[in-house]
């Protein structure tokens, strides 16, 4: 297959590399130094001891690289617009994208099935509608990623999960269908978990349920999610937060899966403290703004919940990487 990593920074470039060594053409959306590095050297991903390399195509732009056969944007949510401008020379008359992001994604609203409880607005996750006006219905493919990574140096990533790396998709309107069964096959044969799900919101969820509470206590106290989880001064605190965020979304899932303070806890900043401290642009609408407009509009008390979001916006907007 023809597929194209549509923004490749860490999670993606690590797909990259998996995909072509299966024997997949990959190119791969990308810019800066990264980009330089892999243009001459090629990617790199290290596995614990073990680095794997492939060549990909690499440009910044998109038109360079052609129609594929499948997009996977990595893009973060505070980058997805760009593929409003980017993506219409990717795409064949029949090309799926994943959008594979942290968060409420901009597309939750569109095929949302019948029994799902009324959203709030979110056009603040696609400002002036311009993803909704360039990327038909047809082409969406929801994803939720479990995979930790970071990039090392220009063209080379680590992947620091190896035991945990999936790549969930389904339709936006959750029904079933051949391309998913083919592209789940696509990825697994990559290397690339990506086991069955009948509701992909509902596994949005369950991932955004630890971003949205945790991910964000670790923003606001600079430590990992082990740190966060393990330190003795919010004991009393994690458990009341974990509780608010399941609340929300079983408001949506009554099936998700609830978090608990004993789950899982890598020894790992999450994504968006390491953008904080790099100075890029934080997903805040995607894991903050969104869940508190789904507790809102579920009637649900989240002081927990709303006092992490006011912290986070304000520790994001003194450093100016938030301005709404």
């Amino acid at each position: 297959m023809r597929i194209c990593i549509f923004g490749a920074g860490a999670v993606g470039s690590h797909f990259a590399v998996r995909l072509a060594l299966a024997g997949h053409d990959v190119s791969c959306v990308m810019r800066g130094a990264h980009l330089d590095a892999v243009r001459a050297n090629g990617l790199r991903l290290r596995v614990g001891d073990t680095e794997f390399h492939a060549r990909v195509k690499a440009s910044d732009d998109p038109a360079a690289l052609g129609p594929q056969d499948l997009v996977i944007s990595t893009l973060k949510a505070t980058g997805v617009h760009g593929l409003a401008r980017g993506l219409a020379p990717l795409l064949g008359d029949d090309t799926p994208v994943i959008f594979a992001q942290n968060g409420i994604p901009w597309w939750y609203d569109i095929g949302l099935p019948p029994d799902h409880p009324s959203t709030p607005d979110l056009g603040f996750l696609d400002p002036g509608g311009a993803l909704r006006a360039a990327i038909a219905r047809s082409r969406i493919i929801g994803g939720v990623i479990f995979s930790s990574n970071e990039v090392i140096a220009p063209g080379a990533v680590a992947n620091l999960s190896p035991e945990r790396n999936l790549l969930q998709i389904g339709e936006c309107d959750d029904r079933d269908s051949e391309r998913i069964a083919q592209l789940r096959a696509t990825l697994e044969t990559a290397g690339i978990g990506s086991a069955g799900v009948t509701q992909i919101r509902e596994m949005i969820w369950s991932k955004l349920l630890t971003n949205m509470s945790m991910s964000v206590l670790c923003l606001l106290t600079g430590q990992t999610a082990r740190a966060v989880r393990d330190e003795p001064a919010l004991q009393h605190v994690i458990p009341r937060l974990l509780d608010e965020a399941n609340a929300v979304g079983q408001s949506c899932y009554p099936t998700v899966k609830r978090i608990t303070r004993s789950g899982p806890a890598p020894e790992h900043k999450p994504s968006i403290l390491q953008d904080y401290e790099l100075g890029r642009a934080m997903e805040i609408d995607a894991l903050v703004r969104a869940p508190q407009a789904f507790a809102r509009a579920a009637d649900l008390s989240t002081p927990m919940l709303d006092m992490l979001a006011g912290l986070a916006i304000q520790k994001a907007r003194d450093k100016g990487l938030y301005r709404a």
